[in-house]
């Protein structure tokens, strides 16, 4: 774990760092932010899923969640979205699938699988890492991604009960299997077969009986994907038919941008925050 960059905000620390993957067999770049507590004792810490074409890069520096962390007191770790390098398979031709559009799964098909287990790496390997090497708690940690990275989210959390305090998302793709971005990538990564589609669709892991978490998501009106590509309707159906608890706010006029995003990333924050501040009983 070689850091590459040290930057001063809001009285914390904005790291990143560089490590040799196990799950993805290539070099990872993942950036953190340490809030001011942490040099006195471990802190909460919530993992964002950035979406299609992003790398770590863009939320830590569009979102603005650095400033409502330091107040909170919580770690923010920022993971990319995809392997890297000269050898990873990749379609240049196409924006949505290869690097940067690793969907949050593990591939089980050629050339994919020998890089894109991206699943394995945000859910086991890059926590386990973090929370060796850095002042974070390891048993109180939430979740929260935009687009893709809504998917990843609710995905995270639904697969692993127990693991996350809390999830959120904005804008997410709630039925994959559905959507043209994720038949897209489902088919190249996961293959032909649609059943095995379903463990990496958040709408349907509430219908076949997910461990119930709290759902707090935030999507635009004016959302340029929102009928074609974000299936929310489809969520929505799934969840009043399990009794799983969601918050869904439709905001009037924002779009799918990181302009939303920041515009209500400190509610999210907040509500992460007293979850992992709780009492973890509760």
């Amino acid at each position: 774990m070689q850091q590459t960059e040290h930057i001063k905000e809001f009285g914390g620390w904005l790291n990143r760092y560089k490590h040799e993957s196990t799950s993805c067999n290539c070099s990872m770049t993942f950036s953190v932010y340490l809030p001011p507590q942490a040099t006195v004792s471990p802190v909460p810490v919530l993992y964002w899923l950035s979406g299609l074409t992003c790398s770590d890069d863009n939320a830590r520096t569009k979102a603005g969640m650095q400033r409502y962390a330091a107040e909170l007191g919580l770690a923010i770790v920022f993971p990319d979205t995809s392997p890297r390098g000269a050898d990873v398979a990749d379609e240049r031709s196409r924006w949505d699938l290869g690097k940067g559009a690793g969907f949050y799964v593990n591939s089980t098909q050629e050339p994919w699988r020998s890089h894109y287990q991206m699943y394995d790496y945000v859910t086991r390997e890059l926590p386990a890492l973090i929370e060796s090497e850095l002042p974070v708690l390891k048993d109180r940690k939430s979740i929260c991604g935009h687009s893709m990275g809504g998917h990843g989210a609710l995905i995270c959390a639904l697969k692993n009960p127990g693991a996350y305090r809390s999830v959120s998302a904005f804008s997410p793709i709630c039925n994959p299997i559905l959507s043209g971005w994720g038949q897209g990538c489902f088919s190249a990564y996961l293959g032909s077969d649609e059943e095995s589609w379903k463990e990496y669709d958040a709408t349907c892991l509430i219908e076949d009986g997910a461990q119930k978490i709290p759902l707090l998501i935030d999507c635009g009106s004016n959302d340029e994907y929102l009928v074609d590509q974000l299936y929310i309707d489809s969520l929505v159906t799934a969840c009043r038919a399990n009794d799983f608890p969601l918050n869904l706010r439709m905001q009037r006029d924002y779009d799918h941008s990181y302009h939303f995003v920041s515009s209500f990333i400190g509610e999210h924050l907040a509500y992460h925050a007293e979850a992992l501040h709780g009492d973890r009983d509760r």
